[in-house]
């Protein structure tokens, strides 16, 4: 039997994913590493701590699995999208920390863009929203105020890339300087229906074409692993966005059939198949997979803060332990008591695209408590879910008959049946949650023939949970309204 290692690069930790032929997990290893804020609104990582704790992960992976590199088909990389990385070309040094997706000190440049009347045009162009959530504003940043950063630039010293581009940096020892479709067109610089950088993005921004990487697709030998020794001769054969991996790994192969994947964020992806629809309900238009010479589009709804406000809770309020003590205290209350959390820590991300909101909890009264606070964070994430699934339908045409979910977050049986409660629909939970690096691995694994094809990987998904709406609907309207209000209340609140 062959096996898979799948490298999950995310934004609170690196893990790494042993698969076999059956796509069963073998064995996994995981790091968390820093977040940085060196400044309200900043989110910063280590680009070297990350490389570190993902080759030391996926050495683990492997040792616990006790296989060799020949034993490895291939290696398959799921990132972190948007987040940017700049480094020197010839040593492999970065400039400076890795600014992350939830980074927002971009946000006067987008607004100035806007202001100029840029963003209908760019929006066809690029599928994206001129917003601080995307990666081509931020490269503009570094090579505004790191000092001496544009002028290397311009020599061609220097490279930029999304967290995959940089980890193949690192694990090719330096030979290969590539990014796949999926998360080329997460950057504000990508044209997703050439499939090619942007030349009047990069001239708006000012950012010399030699830093950028060769695009390629999603399935594929790209190149092969050199570094660590251990890894050396495995070929690296799948690449993705966390999310598209995700789509992919839950076998979404069909138009109409959508995901939502519950982690420090909530993403939610819906295949269009070979058209680019573009979004009239605030949504984006993103390239899903590229697998030979076809490309899958998607519509997708960003959620910034999902699993992250259960950290908040724990790390900050430090009103709970765990997760699993959230899940508790929220089970233990019929309703959150009109107590609304609007997390809103790094703005607001579709359908709203106000990086201005920021967090706020409405209906406190003297009688509220923890457990009604927990169960209002709870409902926060599946709240902000269902308003992302309603604008979908409306784009597509299409009325969701289930969900598929997966994620950290959907292990919470609490959390997947508010979900059904507000989706009105069955929201559906695989034996196998983790999906984003089981989508890398298939992506590999289908680029060195491991698997045939789509339809061998559809056959492998299989079913754990099914959670279908076990309240009234007047209820979960009621609900709906309260957070509507609370989310205009929260807006444009860094500007007052």
């Amino acid at each position: 039997m062959k096996f898979v290692l799948a490298l999950d690069q995310g934004t609170t930790s690196s893990r790494a994913i042993v698969f076999d032929e059956l796509g069963q997990p073998v064995a996994q290893a995981q790091r968390e590493h820093r977040q940085l804020y060196p400044r309200p609104g900043w989110v910063e990582h280590d680009p070297i701590e990350i490389w570190e704790n993902q080759s030391a992960v996926a050495l683990e992976a492997m040792a616990r699995a006790g296989l060799r590199a020949d034993q490895i088909a291939a290696i398959g990389i799921t990132n972190q999208r948007e987040t940017t990385v700049v480094w020197e070309r010839k040593s492999g040094k970065p400039i400076g920390n890795a600014i992350v997706w939830q980074d927002r000190r971009t946000t006067d440049s987008c607004a100035q863009l806007k202001n100029r009347g840029l963003e209908a045009d760019w929006s066809r162009r690029s599928g994206l929203r001129l917003d601080p959530y995307f990666s081509g504003t931020k490269l503009h940043w570094i090579l505004q105020h790191v000092e001496g950063a544009r002028a290397a630039a311009q020599r061609g010293e220097l490279c930029f890339g999304t967290v995959e581009s940089w980890l193949i940096y690192r694990l090719s020892a330096g030979k290969t300087h590539v990014s796949d479709v999926s998360n080329a067109s997460r950057t504000l610089l990508f044209d997703i229906h050439r499939l090619q950088w942007d030349p009047q993005a990069l001239k708006e921004l000012d950012i010399p074409a030699s830093m950028l990487p060769k695009i390629v697709p999603n399935s594929g030998v790209v190149a092969e692993a050199a570094e660590p020794a251990a890894l050396r001769g495995i070929p690296i054969a799948g690449l993705a966005g966390d999310q598209q991996a995700a789509l992919f790994g839950q076998a979404c192969f069909e138009p109409g059939m959508a995901k939502n994947t519950y982690g420090t964020g909530c993403f939610m992806l819906m295949n269009t198949g070979d058209k680019a629809v573009p979004s009239t309900n605030n949504l984006l238009t993103t390239v899903a997979w590229q697998i030979g010479d076809q490309t899958t589009y998607a519509l997708e709804g960003s959620v910034f803060i999902a699993g992250a406000v259960i950290q908040w809770l724990r790390d900050e309020l430090k009103i709970i332990d765990s997760a699993t003590q959230c899940d508790e205290l929220a089970a233990s209350v019929p309703d959150s008591g009109g107590t609304i959390l609007v997390p809103a820590f790094a703005g607001l991300g579709a359908p709203h695209w106000d990086p201005n909101a920021r967090g706020s909890i409405f209906g406190l009264t003297r009688g509220s408590n923890r457990a009604q606070l927990c169960r209002a964070a709870l409902e926060s994430i599946a709240l902000q879910s269902a308003e992302l699934i309603a604008c979908m339908e409306r784009d597509s045409g299409i009325s969701l008959s289930e969900l598929r979910v997966d994620g950290g977050a959907s292990r919470s049986a609490i959390l997947m049946q508010i979900q059904a409660n507000l989706l009105e629909r069955a929201v559906i939970r695989p034996r196998c949650i983790e999906t984003t690096a089981l989508g890398a691995a298939y992506l590999a694994g289908l680029g060195v023939g491991l698997w045939k094809d789509k339809s061998e990987i559809s056959n492998q998904w299989s079913l754990d949970a099914r959670f279908v709406a076990d309240s009234h609907q007047e209820a979960s309207q009621a609900l709906k309204t309260l957070w509507q209000r609370a989310v205009q209340r929260s807006k444009d609140w860094q500007e007052a």
